[in-house]
């Protein structure tokens, strides 16, 4: 049994529309970005300088040159990484406008360690040559987030807060905007008193930069046929902050126990725990979302993790003062878009799958494709080019080809796949690939959906610590913890089969981090709408997650 043997209950004509407002009603933007995050707040920040230099170009876009559409209360609040952010991208994007130490950062990374843990022992490794990270900075991407939105607006551009992007408006071929969901509607879709329509934003060009499991990324890559030669895959992590009493002075990363090496389970991925200043670190979890055992649960990995020796001692005498979850694109490489542009569209960041796994980096890339998006898009703008044109915007597939982010993701393409031969065959060649910089094993490697993996059960979930609410925590605190703005009464954005057989219900119920799925008694799962953090994990493993009403999930502020 497998979850794709349960498709979620969606049709695309749900993602992409023509535009139905009369033309007097509709919201007309320049360029429409769709996403406050690294991608889509530098393409902002990117338009806005260059739009500075032509002001007949930005007087032909309107009275908003530039808009980014975000769902989240503000911008950050939906933003969660590690993170470890390689300033390169960012340097570029600020030359001789901003220095590195006006940034939001925590500090360099001056000390790293790498251990390989045990159930009760940890052996420091020397440190793989991917995820090396010395003088790249610390960062809260919530904060980070923030920064760049206020960046943005300094540069011309309207960020539009609490607003879904519901829908793809395409005509005669052509993407033409968006259209942002509805608000307050109840339970059943009815209208209740504060009800607001949604409206068609309309735009010469639109950029897409939602980040991980973009609704309407996914939409326009079946919808222009932009599939590349593999699926997408994913990771979900799940991340605390804790207040604590110790300065931690160096980033760790740890590979081993609490996961289990055998091929059969498929479990791939790691911790990571970095310093935030001299009171504050972050610590996480990401597990690869192609494992199979029904009863593997990455928020109680992680609560298992905390009890190991190295990390107790980390936080004894601390407090935990945030806790969020997101899934993370691992395919890679071979995963990306045949075509990162259709007419009158452009793809960048996570959601087309920029991300350098055996790195654990994709903020620097997304800040970079964001920027290249940008540089495209004001080409294209030019007096005398037409934007709808096939191939108009074509120059921006070629400028990421000649970019570092091109060049990384080649060099790594083999080396998720690899781990799906299990933890000591799957270093072995991922040293091979690192040494001969991607040349050797020669060839590219397959993947697999990851609703595709035949489930299992094992006892996996005897082993998971009981929450003490001290060191040990379970879902519903953490939600609370993550200051989710979902209503009770909102209509549920969350699409599966409720009528899934026993296992395929305790996947889902073990997998969300935020208790959103419980299995009926004799078969079936009941879906809690109203908890879920907007990781994602389900679209990877069965489900579909659309758009909540805007304004709603999650109200990161530190992750």
């Amino acid at each position: 049994m497998k979850p794709s043997d349960f498709p979620p209950p969606f049709d695309l004509s749900e993602a992409i529309a023509t535009p139905t407002d009369p033309e007097d009603e509709r919201i007309e933007v320049g360029v429409a970005i769709v996403g406050a995050g690294p991608a889509g707040l530098a393409c902002a920040i990117r338009l806005g300088q260059l739009l500075e230099d032509a002001p007949a170009v930005a007087e032909r876009l309107g009275e908003v040159p530039v808009a980014v559409i975000e769902k989240g209360k503000q911008a950050g609040s939906h933003l969660l990484s590690g993170a470890v952010v390689n300033p390169r991208a960012l340097q570029r994007l600020f030359a001789g406008r901003k220095r590195l130490d006006e940034m939001p950062f925590y500090g360099p990374v001056e000390q790293e360690s790498v251990y390989f843990l045990t159930r009760g022992r940890a052996v420091r490794i020397p440190t793989p040559p991917t995820m090396k990270n010395h003088g790249n900075r610390v960062a809260s991407l919530s904060e980070l987030g923030r920064w760049l939105a206020g960046q943005a607006e300094d540069a011309g551009a309207m960020i539009l807060p609490e607003t879904a992007a519901t829908k793809l408006l395409v005509d005669h071929g052509r993407v033409r905007g968006i259209r942002t969901g509805d608000k307050g509607r109840g339970r059943n879709g009815e209208e209740l008193p504060n009800f607001e329509p949604g409206s068609d934003v309309v735009a010469r060009l639109t950029v897409l930069a939602e980040g991980t499991q973009g609704h309407l990324t996914g939409a326009a890559i079946e919808r222009f046929g932009l599939e590349g030669d593999n699926p997408q895959v994913w990771a979900l992590g799940v991340k605390e902050v804790w207040r604590v009493a110790k300065p931690l002075r160096r980033v760790i990363h740890t590979l081993g126990w609490p996961l289990r090496p055998g091929a059969k389970y498929r479990e791939f991925g790691g911790s990571f725990i970095y310093p935030m200043g001299d009171d504050m670190l972050t610590l996480g979890m990401v597990v690869g979302l192609d494992y199979r055992d029904v009863e593997l649960s990455v928020h109680d990995l992680l609560q298992e993790l905390k009890t190991h020796p190295l990390v107790r001692k980390l936080l004894d005498g601390g407090e935990r003062i945030a806790w969020g979850a997101k899934t993370i694109p691992e395919g890679g490489f071979l995963s990306l878009p045949k075509r990162l542009h259709a007419p009158g569209l452009l793809l960048c960041g996570d959601g087309p799958g920029f991300v350098n796994v055996p790195a654990l980096k994709g903020i620097h890339y997304a800040i970079e494709t964001g920027s290249l998006a940008a540089e495209a898009a004001f080409a294209a703008l030019q007096r005398g080019e037409a934007v709808g044109r096939r191939g108009a915007l074509s120059s921006y597939d070629e400028a990421v080809r000649q970019s570092f982010v091109w060049r990384d993701l080649e060099q790594v393409r083999n080396m998720r796949q690899a781990f799906g031969r299990g933890f000591w065959v799957g270093g072995a060649l991922a040293g091979g690939m690192t040494a001969s910089r991607g040349k050797l094993p020669p060839g590219d490697a397959g993947t697999e959906p990851d609703a595709d993996q035949e489930l299992i059960r094992t006892d996996r979930a005897q082993s998971y610590p009981a929450p003490d609410g001290k060191l040990v925590f379970d879902k519903l605190s953490s939600v609370f913890l993550s200051g989710n703005k979902t209503r009770d009464d909102a209509p549920t954005h969350i699409r599966v089969q409720t009528g899934v057989p026993a296992e395929v219900a305790e996947l889902w119920t073990r997998m969300c981090p935020a208790q959103v799925y419980e299995p009926k008694e004799g078969g079936g799962v009941h879906v809690t709408a109203a908890n879920c953090v907007q990781c994602g994990a389900i679209t990877a493993k069965g489900g579909r997650l659309t758009p909540a009403e805007g304004g709603s999930g999650p109200e990161y502020t530190v992750t």
